[in-house]
């Protein structure tokens, strides 16, 4: 398997396009920031994986959040994505965990899409959960907001040997609806072939030509995926001003200021030195 990368890929005689992603080492760096029970780092590697498939679908520069928000043992989980296809995520729990499907993990709630462009205004999705898995939410979603048929298909190999996980997503292009509409359904039927080691064993070209040999698949140019998270010293130091000189004072009276980012696990110290030199910026 290639890792870390997500590939887009056209029919040249079908109205559908295609994206694959395969992650492993960037996975592993996040996951390796936590402790998470074995059901949420699978849940989580899904959310990442299908959040890839999303952000690959932006046609500018900009980023896509997708939480989940429920009333199971994890309330919240987050997956903030780029269109240079580098993501951090975040899950909070509230209770111990009574299952390890979907539903025992999130119980009853929605998923929140939010399309942020560094040029122009957000965009936000919001639908209730739908099924017993995260694919079926997704699928739900690209019919509501996209109006185009969408099959998503997520793995996960979340071992003591492996931290992996992959997407696969096929969408109708928006011409020709009955011919694009039967090509669609020609397609699944061949992508619900694709077996899950497969997925994790054979290389992009390997995986599309075994679905797909007697299709002309155009496939593009690999387009790296990495764990970034972007909380840096300065961040938290001007998060601290923004507090006002009250609540600084009150943690210099404390002795210390310790920031620890939900993302990556980093604990930022602040001591009463580095709280007075903040203050003075007021």
């Amino acid at each position: 398997m290639n890792a870390d990368q997500l590939y887009r890929f056209l029919f040249t005689h079908r109205s559908v396009r295609g994206e694959l992603v395969q992650l492993s080492d960037s996975l592993a760096q996040m996951l390796g920031q936590h402790e998470y029970p074995l059901p949420v780092k699978q849940l989580l590697a899904e959310l990442v994986a299908a959040t890839s498939l999303l952000t690959a679908t932006l046609k500018f520069d900009g980023d896509i959040a997708v939480q989940i928000q429920g009333d199971g043992p994890v309330r919240f989980a987050a997956v903030n994505g780029t269109n240079q296809q580098q993501f951090r995520a975040v899950v909070r729990m509230q209770s111990e965990l009574q299952g390890d499907s979907f539903r025992s993990l999130i119980g009853d709630g929605h998923m929140l899409v939010t399309i942020t462009p560094k040029q122009g205004e957000r965009y936000q999705g919001i639908i209730p959960l739908s099924g017993d898995s995260l694919t079926s939410t997704l699928e739900a979603y690209f019919a509501q907001s996209e109006q185009l048929p969408t099959r998503l298909y997520l793995y996960t190999d979340i071992t003591e040997q492996h931290n992996r996980a992959a997407g696969f997503m096929l969408q109708v292009l928006p011409v020709e609806p009955e011919k694009a509409k039967a090509d669609f359904a020609d397609l699944v039927m061949l992508t619900d072939t694709l077996s899950h080691n497969e997925m994790f064993e054979l290389p992009a070209e390997q995986l599309l030509y075994r679905l797909f040999h007697q299709e002309e698949v155009e496939l593009f140019p690999a387009q790296p995926v990495s764990f970034v998270c972007g909380c840096s010293r300065d961040k938290c130091s001007a998060a601290i001003i923004s507090l006002g000189r009250d609540v600084i004072n009150e943690h210099i009276a404390e002795g210390k200021l310790d920031i620890n980012c939900e993302y990556c696990n980093t604990t930022y110290q602040f001591d009463v030195a580095d709280l007075t030199a903040l203050l003075q910026q007021l």
